[in-house]
């Protein structure tokens, strides 16, 4: 029930006093941590170290859409919340993590989405979607512009189902080819892919297989839906497992999303219970 860390003795994730099971479902934040194609690399300084003053400080600058993270609407579409108006149960409730295995440059669709979930899922519900390219999350092209990714019907499906959020182990909340990494906006960052994927889909034009700029992002947030990108850690344990999720950003006011902790929980025995708020 509890273990040493450096020293200092704690309750253990799966072994606690409370009888709950803690899942992270997020990467490593921190030096180098993997970075979207346009953001600038994390920056890390220690301020104040033992050697130096006895107590350790440290000034972080970063974008909040590195590593596992949530968009608040205002991220994509202008004039829609940002992330500390946002109400807090939209950042915990149960929820389910379905498997949706895909390979480089695969559409996750609304067929997929109902065969793999469209029985179980439940409106209000968290829908993590693992598609196993979690295990390929690093510093690479394969990860950020070759993975596979939601397209228009997964986000009608979101709806459909009246979903409350959506996560999923790949860059981002769209495909990668219709966000600035291919021909969208900004882009293409890689113009290189345009040949590959001509020769990857047998002759056809990325402009007419993505003609729209991150469309799952805008049907998403436009019904209230938000979008936790590059889920990883533990998901596999807790892939086919009903959990409950907590996954709570910054209070930041005007924020465009946060760097977030992502937690599954399950209660084996189903004895724990939260307090009523009674006073005492």
């Amino acid at each position: 029930m509890a273990k040493k860390i450096r020293g200092v003795t704690f309750e253990e994730n799966l072994d606690n006093a409370m009888g709950l099971e803690f899942y992270n479902l997020s990467h490593r934040f921190g030096y180098q941590s993997p970075n979207w194609p346009y953001f600038e690399d994390v920056k890390i300084e220690r301020i104040h170290y033992m050697a130096k003053s006895g107590v350790l400080s440290q000034r972080i600058t970063t974008s909040m859409h590195n590593t596992t993270h949530i968009d608040a609407p205002a991220h994509v579409v202008q004039g829609t919340p940002f992330i500390d108006e946002v109400p807090l149960p939209h950042f915990f409730g149960s929820g389910i993590v379905v498997s949706i295995p895909k390979k480089k440059w695969e559409q996750i669709t609304y067929d997929d989405l109902e065969k793999a979930a469209g029985k179980i899922v439940r409106p209000r519900d968290v829908v993590i979607v693992n598609t196993g390219w979690h295990k390929l999350y690093e510093d690479s092209e394969d990860y950020f512009c070759r993975s596979p990714g939601f397209v228009p019907s997964a986000g009608k499906w979101f709806v459909e189902k009246q979903v409350k959020v959506v996560g999923h182990d790949t860059q981002a909340n769209d495909h990668p080819l219709a966000t600035a990494i291919g021909p969208q906006r900004n882009g293409p960052l890689h113009p290189h892919l345009a040949e590959e994927y001509k020769e990857w889909s047998g002759g056809r034009d990325w402009k007419e297989d993505f003609p729209e700029w991150e469309p799952v992002h805008r049907i998403l947030f436009n019904n209230g839906i938000l979008g936790i990108e590059n889920v990883g850690g533990d998901i596999d344990k807790v892939t086919g497992k009903r959990c409950t999720f907590a996954f709570f950003p910054w209070n930041w006011d005007r924020g465009d999303g946060c760097i977030i902790r992502l937690v599954a929980i399950t209660d084996p025995k189903g004895t724990y219970r939260i307090e009523k708020g009674e006073a005492f």
